[in-house]
């Protein structure tokens, strides 16, 4: 027998685990994923803001509550792999934080991914914050500065890398969801550069981007051959960030020159190296803002399958969507700002979302982004009990 016969190893490596051995958490989640019409609702949320923790602490929530418990959330059906960057460029060694200017009341500070951040003295989260420099202009400060710190070659990088693979594993043969994160090429180009920065670096110095993106590359595609040695991947998960309230917040023309072919090699090598040839990778965009005129560009560019967080105050509705594309996944869609309204108003947008959603399966059902401390622990008690009611 070959190390892999016909008949695989049903180890979530070299094939899928039996489903008798999955968790429940991971059963939801991989319902979800194969679109199961009916079947009942991963439970999960986008994030509770500090804000929101810090008003419910003062209504009554234990401050050492047990959110799975007290909000009745799901166990992770997924295991993620993180070392790529989030929302910044995955940087080794990080750029040292220092404080650049002291304006009184507020300052401006060098954060570890070497941008220059105007703060209120004292407060660090909590708001969006103000960008007032970032390090890449043109191709001397890129070479010089900021390359160096994306050496795909970097030891260092690797430290944790093998025990998460092997972690990933475990979550495997459990049928967890496994799944390589890391940022978007947009959302890395806006970190190194500032939106506007990018905008301008696409007409003035395209030679430039193309240079980050390369390196954006290099550093991914060998961090996720590392991991690929010891387990097979589920999901693909782009951190995007590419849309604002009024749509794209670069031209289709630009993603499809300077995104999507350096998508589609991650794509291709990583399909080429799975251990478990048969299985079929999801690939997820994460981007806030109005998304929908980016969806068919992922589809067709780099066959995105799944989407999130499709805010409502952009325009986004999910069960419009839903009916135009019956096909994606997608996760949020609930509007963070009805929660801070009334309870009757939380029953009639969860009523006209969730029965509907479920029925045609593919959906994850949480807020569109951060929980605001606009929201009362009340009312926030009352919309998981009726999630949990219409999810099954």
């Amino acid at each position: 027998m070959t190390a892999v016969s016909a008949t695989a190893i049903r180890d979530g490596v070299h094939a899928l685990a039996p489903r008798e051995n999955w968790t429940p958490a991971a059963k939801r989640r991989r319902d979800a994923y194969e679109r199961v019409p009916g079947a009942p609702l991963y439970r999960c949320e986008f994030w509770l803001m500090p804000g929101a923790l810090e008003r419910w602490k003062k209504e009554g929530m234990p401050e050492d509550a047990d959110f799975k418990q007290l909000f009745t959330f799901d166990e992770p059906g997924s295991f993620q792999t993180w070392n790529l960057g989030w929302c910044e460029a995955p940087f080794y060694p990080s750029f040292e934080e220092k404080l650049i200017e002291d304006r009184g009341e507020t300052e401006v500070v060098q954060d570890f991914a070497g941008r220059h951040v105007l703060f209120f003295k004292g407060r660090r989260v909590g708001f969006m914050p103000e960008y007032v420099d970032h390090p890449v202009k043109d191709m001397k400060s890129w070479e010089e500065l900021v390359r160096p710190r994306l050496d795909a070659k970097t030891p260092q990088r690797y430290i944790d890398a093998e025990k998460a693979a092997l972690e990933g594993r475990e979550a495997a043969a459990k049928g967890l969801i496994i799944t390589e994160g890391l940022i978007g090429g947009y959302m890395y180009l806006r970190s190194l550069m500032g939106p506007e920065g990018v905008l301008y670096n696409v007409i003035d110095q395209p030679e430039l981007i193309h240079a980050c993106m390369r390196q954006w590359f290099e550093v991914a595609d060998a961090i996720i051959a590392h991991h690929q040695k010891f387990i097979t991947l589920d999901e693909i998960f782009f951190a995007e960030d590419i849309c604002y309230k009024g749509g794209s917040l670069i031209s289709p023309d630009m993603m499809r020159e300077f995104l999507i072919p350096y998508y589609q090699q991650i794509i291709t090598n990583l399909r080429t190296r799975q251990i478990d040839k048969k299985r079929h990778l999801y690939v997820q965009i994460d981007t806030d803002g109005d998304c929908r005129p980016v969806i068919d560009i992922y589809r067709d560019g780099i066959g995105m399958d799944s989407m999130s967080p499709f805010e409502v105050a952009s325009g986004c509705n999910v069960a419009a969507i839903r009916k135009k594309y019956p096909k994606l996944i997608m996760r949020g869609g609930i509007d963070k700002r009805v929660l801070a309204k009334t309870k009757k108003d939380i029953d009639t947008m969860v009523d006209s979302i969730v029965p509907f959603m479920r029925e045609r399966g593919g959906y994850i059902p949480c807020v569109d982004h951060g929980t605001p401390e606009e929201v009362s622990f009340e009312n926030y008690m009352h919309y998981r009990k009726r999630m949990v009611q219409l999810g099954g």
